[in-house]
């Protein structure tokens, strides 16, 4: 039976790497290391820089690939569906491609594998064909870097935090019943569709790299200059992976 490591890898620090993850990675016969065209590069190139720095046995092969697009022109629920077995596809022709029956892969997952990253839920379409188990290593995730970032605590005392994505905050708005709102996922910069001086916002892109970029205060006031850092930074990389928290204002908690 294969074994699949799920290995969390942090935000783009290779010391995000825990003693668990490098033990994971090193236990591993090939590492498969996606591509996400040319404006990805940079993030390929960061597992890479991971196992340079962590990998002690030569014999561990590294294994580059093209990772299938989603088709934006579908329904979202149905491209994402379409998108997963295509990319469950590609993993298992390059299993049985690259490892034995008994064999080991390890997959370097963004963050952490819980928090919105599907690596787990294609997986589960192999766990049968061919038939594998799945370890998973939790890695620092965008939510935890962004707290460190600011130095805040995400919850008010003894209080929630309500994690969700651009897409439902734009559809549905800030939660009526939510203290602290963490958006994950957002193209759009949806807290526009907010009445902005009733917030304050902890925003971050790159959090955890060279790169970190952190801008925090009342939403009205630097909701300007989060979209203009967001697009020159964008511009610059030719991808960003950026998360904020939101919090009503002192005056507006009962509002």
């Amino acid at each position: 039976m294969r074994t699949l490591l799920v290995i969390g890898i942090g935000t783009g620090n290779p010391e995000h790497m825990t003693m668990q993850a490098i033990g994971a990675l090193n236990r591993a016969d090939i590492v498969l290391v996606p591509r996400k065209g040319e404006e990805k590069a940079e993030l390929a190139e960061l597992r890479l820089e991971i196992c340079r720095r962590y990998l002690t046995d030569p014999d561990t092969r590294l294994i580059e690939f093209e990772l299938p697009a989603r088709d934006g022109a579908m329904p979202y629920r149905e491209a994402v569906d379409e998108w997963h077995q295509a990319i469950a596809d590609t993993y298992r022709a390059l299993l049985e491609r690259h490892t034995a029956v008994d064999g080991k892969a390890a997959f370097l997952v963004w963050g952490d594998p819980a928090f919105y990253d599907s690596t787990l839920r294609i997986l589960e379409r192999l766990r049968n064909d061919p038939a594998c188990r799945i370890e998973v290593i939790p890695g620092i995730s965008s939510i935890q870097a962004l707290a460190a970032s600011h130095a805040i605590p995400l919850n008010e005392v003894a209080g929630s935090v309500h994690i969700t994505t651009g897409r439902r905050l734009a559809e549905h708005g800030f939660p009526d019943d939510a203290e602290s709102v963490l958006v994950m996922l957002d193209g759009g910069l949806s807290f526009d569709k907010l009445e902005l001086d009733r917030f304050e916002i902890w925003w971050g892109a790159y959090l955890g790299s060279k790169d970190e970029i952190a801008i925090s205060g009342p939403l009205a006031e630097v909701a300007g200059k989060i979209r203009a850092t967001r697009a020159e930074a964008r511009e610059r990389h030719g991808w960003i992976m950026d998360t904020y928290l939101l919090r009503k204002r002192s005056g507006n908690l009962s509002s």
